[in-house]
């Protein structure tokens, strides 16, 4: 049997796949572009999994052998079972990431799937903060910073137009030669809603850099 092994981004960039394989099938005449998409589909699949087990390359490699609607549907729901589950974060793991908040303000993750979460994002209007939870190298890493409200834009995490608000946080990394006043902020437009983020982020790339450049921790 197959033990999980796709992440939730990865799911994500799965669904965007079989998604544009199928409507090429259902509205292309042509069967050398459809072949097209076909191969491409497949090529993507394996590119975002570099360390994956030949029995889990065949697994992906189903989706060109996919022809009808129900086939598509089938398929999908088959890799269900091989989704990894992040690990659920505690209350007291929220309060070791951000000490200096007394009264922290968080959503009840306990009804959250984790099989469908890359990152935990929630934002405080009381304090005007936004906030960001990413398991790092198997350890959770937090992130505060302010929250500026916006009108409809590109998220640079799931790059996809939503509702997003300006995330601006201040980097712990510093120069060595830096003032002890030393200060730099960093600042990206991303998803209100973690939720509908989560459910369109297929690349964890942007995010990782991200988490990298504030709290300076090394990405292995």
């Amino acid at each position: 049997m197959v033990k999980p092994f796709i992440r939730n981004h990865q799911y994500n960039l799965i669904k965007k796949q079989v998604d544009l394989l199928q409507k090429a099938a259902n509205s292309v005449s042509d069967p050398k572009v459809v072949e097209s998409v076909r191969y491409s589909a497949q090529s993507k699949l394996i590119e975002a999994f570099p360390e994956i087990t030949d029995v889990q390359k065949q697994t992906l490699e189903q989706i060109s052998t996919l022809r009808t609607t129900d086939e598509f549907q089938q398929y999908l729901h088959a890799l269900k079972p091989y989704l990894t589950q992040l690990s659920q974060v505690t209350g007291n793991q929220l309060n070791k990431l951000f000490p200096k908040i007394k009264k922290l303000k968080a959503p009840d993750f306990t009804v959250i799937d984790f099989h469908y979460v890359t990152y935990l994002g929630w934002v405080d209007i009381a304090s005007n903060k936004m906030f960001l939870v990413y398991p790092l190298n198997g350890q959770w890493v937090g992130i505060e910073g302010r929250y500026t409200p916006s009108n409809k834009g590109v998220c640079f995490l799931c790059n996809r137009h939503e509702e997003v608000a300006l995330f601006t946080a201040v980097t712990k990394k510093k120069p060595a030669n830096a003032s002890p006043d030393y200060y730099k902020a960093i600042g990206n437009y991303m998803c209100v809603d973690s939720a509908v983020c989560n459910k369109n982020i297929t690349d964890v790339s942007a995010l990782e850099t991200f988490v990298q450049k504030v709290t300076g921790y090394h990405i292995s």
